[in-house]
């Protein structure tokens, strides 16, 4: 569990890492309209890997299957198709993002004078989306095999790059032209098509005996099927839960500025709890996966719950920091002219503190079922979670008034603001962390063939 957990926490902290030094030169270099823009933008970051999760997720579960049933041969036959998917997935993605960037941030009610640097950021990003897609499925798939490294490795060439290039874009740095906001979404985009480079060097020599063939990248439909039978419910979940999140980021750009500022700063620290998170969320879903390509539900079992026991308790010391050190962790980030954003930050970390035990069994848990295969029901607990709880109450907490849809009827809300959103985030995390205990007690993702 540690050999596959240890790498990805650290290929986490370095992507982690990408975000807050943008954080960082954008609270002590830019202003707060800039702050709500990069806010946006870490969701915008987030949503494009996880479209490309129908595939990524899909091609981790076959292939983890597979190489624990000693079937190498099929699972390079595996990675060579989800590439395949993941090419033809990356040409609609690209196409849908450059069509549709103006009318999404309308939608998102991102604050007026944040709207132009945001729409500046995503078509200097969007290029780079079909190297997304490659580090996404090619490290997915590699996970599955039990190669964790390899995600590290190309995720420290991203880091590197992003930071030399950003940063010396944004403050002017030797040779590097002081050019502010741009240089912050260049050094993204660099960092990018860098990293998808090493992935596809390590798929061409063949690491864990996953090697890139001419005759395998031909479209074989029965391959494209069993990839995608997995695949599209995890990756839709995961898809899905961005544009929740998306929704649920409408609501609060609608609060203002300040809000907007606040509440994607509070994200970003918050991502702290993802590192441990997402870490050990891939360990369970690769020993998941072997051990039931083994045909040991026993053992599938136990390395689970070790998982959860060990990851839980990692992630329950972010909560302790979020708690007790909200101030120092706001500080760090921001500058003078931003000290309003801080104020208004701290609460939230609070919140998200008192979520974190049911998060952690949430996330972990849910990365065992997608590892079995089993990602139909998470599919099912994120719709009730954010459409049933998480999007009705921040409506009702965080506004002074609600309109029913459809109706001139206008009822009194609790006016909480952020704060208030974020209780309903609370509440949705211990409502879905709850059904996918149920589920994963019920033992059926031991039985689900992939």
């Amino acid at each position: 569990m540690l050999r596959l957990a240890w790498p990805v926490l650290v290929e986490q902290l370095l992507v982690m890492m990408v975000g807050l030094v943008d954080l960082w030169l954008t609270g002590n270099y830019l202003a707060e309209p800039h702050l709500a823009a990069i806010g946006l933008m870490s969701y915008v970051l987030w949503l494009i890997p996880c479209m490309f999760g129908v595939v990524s997720i899909g091609a981790m579960a076959l292939t983890a299957r597979l190489v624990g049933a000693g079937d190498h041969d099929g699972a390079c036959r595996a990675t060579n198709q989800a590439l395949v998917l993941g090419a033809a997935l990356a040409v609609v993605v690209t196409a849908i993002v450059y069509g549709l960037s103006r009318p999404f941030l309308a939608a998102i009610q991102l604050p007026r004078d944040a709207v132009p640097l945001a729409m500046q950021y995503l078509l200097i990003v969007t290029p780079v989306i079909p190297a997304i897609m490659i580090e996404v499925v090619g490290i997915g798939c590699l996970r599955g095999a039990g190669d964790t490294l390899s995600g590290f490795f190309a995720m420290a060439l991203v880091n590197a790059v992003n930071i030399a290039v950003g940063a010396g874009l944004v403050i002017g740095i030797g040779p590097l032209p002081k050019i502010g906001w741009p240089g912050l979404a260049i050094g993204t985009a660099c960092g990018y098509a860098t990293g998808a480079t090493a992935v596809l060097v390590m798929l061409i020599v063949g690491r864990w005996g996953l090697r890139l063939r001419w005759s395998q990248l031909r479209p074989d439909l029965e391959w494209m099927r069993r990839i995608l039978r997995v695949g599209v419910p995890g990756g839709v979940d995961q898809t899905a839960v961005v544009f929740c999140h998306l929704w649920f980021l409408s609501i609060i750009n609608s609060l203002g500025t300040l809000a907007a500022a606040a509440h994607g700063l509070g994200v970003r620290i918050e991502s702290l709890s993802y590192l441990p998170g997402t870490a050990f969320q891939v360990a369970a879903a690769t020993l998941a996966g072997q051990f039931l390509g083994a045909g040991d539900r026993r053992r599938a079992t136990r390395s689970v719950l070790v998982t959860l026991l060990v990851g839980g308790a990692v992630m329950m010391a972010a909560a302790y920091l979020f708690f007790f050190h909200g101030r120092w962790l706001t500080g760090l980030f921001l500058g003078q002219q931003t000290q309003s954003t801080a104020v208004l930050t701290v609460p939230l970390l609070r919140i998200v503190a008192v979520a974190m035990p049911m998060f952690a069994v949430g996330t972990i848990l849910t990365g065992a079922l997608r590892g079995a295969g089993d990602t139909r029901w998470p599919l099912l607990f994120t719709f009730i979670g954010f459409l049933l709880v998480r999007i009705p109450l921040a409506y009702v907490l965080a506004w002074d008034q609600v309109g029913i849809p459809g109706t001139s009827i206008v009822v009194p809300g609790l006016g909480w603001g952020v704060v208030g959103a974020w209780f309903a985030m609370l509440s949705d995390v211990t409502l879905r962390g709850t059904l996918i205990t149920w589920r994963f007690l019920h033992g059926g993702w031991q039985r689900i063939v992939v």
